[in-house]
């Protein structure tokens, strides 16, 4: 029960994007189209929770040897290695999949929520199951967050007649505003820490 509740509340009452604003970046920029931001989110998902898979380990590690020091230099060369070699290795073995993300891959190298879910697993003292679950769900969090942000992005520039100074970002801070406020309900549900 106690890992349903941990992917739950990384998904609504502690997401990511919307409670601890982290991703704003990417989630602002890519949230042009709906398209985009599904591609984007499973993108972020994939890489999140391979590579907090692979950060524990090599945490635990470095835990051991008393170099703990070191995690966070060792957890964005993974994050850069990793996102690398799936760019490669979708270029050549699955090259639809990989026109498909276009600019998208790359620019996960720098999503901060990559490193940060990395980082909450070793404050939090999570074991591999937690911290597998938790990277997951927090992936599913944010890619929730950017899907919501760009069908009301688009439903707004259809049906409303927005102002020219709340066009593009500053309408997309808006909404971002409001969404926030809405998973803040969650918070009564449970909480991760």
């Amino acid at each position: 029960m106690e890992l349903i509740e941990l992917f739950l509340a990384s998904i609504l009452s502690n997401n990511i994007a919307l409670i601890f604003i982290l991703g704003m970046c990417s989630l602002i920029a890519v949230s042009t189209s709906i398209k985009n931001a599904v591609n984007m989110g499973v993108a972020v998902t994939v890489v999140t929770t391979i590579t907090a898979i692979i950060n524990w380990p090599i945490y635990e590690l470095l835990k051991a040897t008393g170099t703990t020091q070191l995690s966070l230099l060792v957890f964005i060369i993974v994050i850069a290695a990793f996102v690398q070699f799936l760019e490669m290795f979708l270029a050549k073995f699955a090259p639809k999949i990989y026109d498909a993300f276009g600019i998208f891959l790359p620019l996960i190298t720098v999503n901060c929520i990559v490193l940060a879910v990395s980082l909450f697993f070793q404050t939090r003292n999570y074991d591999f199951a937690q911290t597998f679950v938790f990277s997951f769900g927090s992936g599913i969090g944010w890619m929730l967050a950017i899907v919501l942000l760009a069908g009301v992005r688009q439903k707004m520039y259809r049906v409303s007649n927005i102002p020219r100074g709340l066009r593009g970002r500053a309408i997309a801070f808006l909404i971002l505003g409001i969404l926030a406020l809405a998973f803040i309900g969650f918070t009564g549900i449970g909480s991760v820490s």
